[in-house]
């Protein structure tokens, strides 16, 4: 059977749009592609374009080459897991890269002149959006023969008219893109996510801290209209009105190509922010306080550097690994944990009786960032004294909080955990009451959990909040019995094959489709 019909033809344009996905996810250029059809680099082009007569010999063999199913016979619906829970894991496992300073740094990539090369980059949705982006606008993007390692070379000059507006819409962090952009046009358009308006907690910050670069925004239509009017000015002094991670890169990204010195106060020190200053005083940008809440940024009108950059390890993703191992009663050991970002997280969990071990200190990759290795044994639990609440680096970390609602439903005792900076995140955390946990909800922000719980096996819905997510995920490990996880993509958009790996460690989860 051949595809000629002229009816087909918007569908052999929606093959050819899966086709390069799948090649660019697998990191192969068109002409690898064409090597492992057996055909030409050009043929390769043509079906991408929707151009390309195709058969189903031919989709058989571009789905053998993608490792993976371009059509199917019917519909394959969301993916859901299935889990059989109630069993220890075992051996050890190592953390992987942050999915937070990827995106970071793909932003700040556009701030280079030469070419950067990104290596262990987390493998996940919120990155490849970022990369489609990128690409759209015309930077060259690509993967190495592993799929980890990442080049890319910006052009002279960027194509914004041709943005790809649905993949912008889908990423809260096209924002990043403001402090960049400045330095590439006077005016420009950016699509963003309709929920997101200014004058709201996430946004305003930004236009604060930007302002002093000479940017304004207004958002309308969908979309932010900036306009840039440089000062000149030699000096500039910001003060955030909030510590939060994105709004601190956004500065630092506006005061890398920025001429004379940036002071950024009350900036946050956490994880992505250290990666990303890292990364610029690279590329020669003078940067002082690392890991302080102010830093003082000597920039430079032109960027351009020869760059290989290795990204640190993710503490968020430390912390969903420990959690599993804690939950299930298992003796684990977590390889690789930035141990800087979890010192707090670690205290709390040693006053609930967590035994743990801690391997020699080591540096990773990137020369600054200290690891070790995270051994946890089975331990009785008991509820800490005082709340548990996050707070900026060095504190608790938000992301993190989650997961002491599964962990503190496996002590004794009441423990109250206070999630005063997001609106509503804390109503997810009550669906752990369908796995069996007593977990009370005090108001928007705050939840009552009480243990030991003896948790039971149950159908649920993924809550549309990544760790919230996650946490569902762990408690269905701890409970005996056949447990579903329905509608589970949104894991996908911060971990890069966790299912694979929880069963490396012993977990009994299949993935299924409608």
């Amino acid at each position: 059977m051949t595809l000629t019909d002229p009816t087909t033809d918007t569908a052999m344009r929606r093959i050819g749009s899966l086709v390069r996905d799948a090649r660019r996810h697998h990191g192969l250029t068109q002409q690898q592609l064409a090597e492992r059809l057996g055909t030409s680099q050009s043929a390769v082009a043509r079906i991408e374009q929707g151009n390309q007569n195709l058969t189903l010999e031919l989709l058989g063999r571009l789905s053998a080459a993608l490792e993976s199913e371009l059509i199917s016979l019917g519909p394959t619906g969301p993916t859901h897991l299935r889990v059989a829970g109630g069993h220890p894991l075992r051996g050890s496992v190592a953390v992987k890269s942050s999915k937070n300073a990827a995106v970071a740094l793909l932003c700040a990539s556009l701030l280079n002149r030469g070419r950067t090369t990104l290596r262990n980059v987390a493998r996940i949705v919120e990155v490849e959006r970022i990369l489609d982006v990128l690409r759209s606008i015309g930077v060259s993007a690509v993967w190495d023969a592993s799929g980890h390692d990442l080049t890319l070379v910006v052009p002279d000059e960027l194509d914004l008219a041709a943005i790809d507006a649905d993949a912008a819409r889908r990423t809260r962090s096209i924002i990043m893109f403001l402090g960049p952009l400045l330095h590439r046009a006077d005016t420009f358009e950016l699509p963003y996510a309709g929920g997101c308006d200014l004058g709201t907690r996430t946004v305003q910050p930004h236009m604060i801290a930007l302002r002093p670069f000479g940017l304004e925004v207004e958002a309308r239509a969908g979309e932010y209209h900036a306009t840039v009017r440089h000062s000149g000015a030699p000096a500039r002094a910001i003060v955030l009105t909030e510590r939060g991670d994105t709004v601190t890169e956004n500065a630092l990204l506006a005061a890398a190509r920025t001429d004379g010195t940036t002071v950024i106060r009350n900036a946050s020190s956490n994880y992505m922010v250290q990666d990303l200053c890292l990364y610029l005083q690279l590329l020669g940008v003078g940067i002082e306080g690392l890991g302080t809440t102010t830093l003082v940024v000597h920039g430079k009108p032109v960027l351009d550097a020869d760059v290989d950059y290795t990204i640190s390890e993710d503490p968020v993703e430390a912390m969903s690994l420990l959690t599993a191992g804690i939950v299930t009663g298992s003796e684990l050991t977590v390889q690789r944990t930035p141990i800087d970002f979890l010192e707090i997280e670690l205290a709390v969990l040693a006053e609930m009786g967590l035994q743990y071990d801690l391997s020699p200190e080591y540096l990773a990759d990137n020369g600054h960032t200290r690891l070790s290795d995270i051994t946890i044994r089975p331990s009785v639990l008991h509820a800490p004294i005082d709340k548990i609440h996050p707070m900026p680096f060095p504190g608790l970390n938000i992301d993190n909080l989650p997961f002491f609602a599964v962990i503190a439903a496996q002590a004794s005792g009441s423990t109250l955990i206070h999630d005063w900076v997001y609106d509503n995140r804390a109503i997810h955390l009550s669906d752990l009451t369908r796995l069996g946990a007593d977990v009370r909800l005090m108001d928007p922000h705050r939840v009552l959990v009480n243990g030991p719980t003896r948790w039971s096996s149950a159908e649920v819905v993924c809550p549309p909040a990544l760790r919230p997510a996650v946490v569902i995920l762990l408690a269905m490990l701890a409970a005996k019995g056949t447990s579903v996880l329905r509608n589970v993509d949104i894991i996908a958009r911060g971990y890069e094959h966790l299912y694979e790996r929880l069963v490396e460690m012993g977990a009994h989860i299949e993935v299924f489709h409608d």
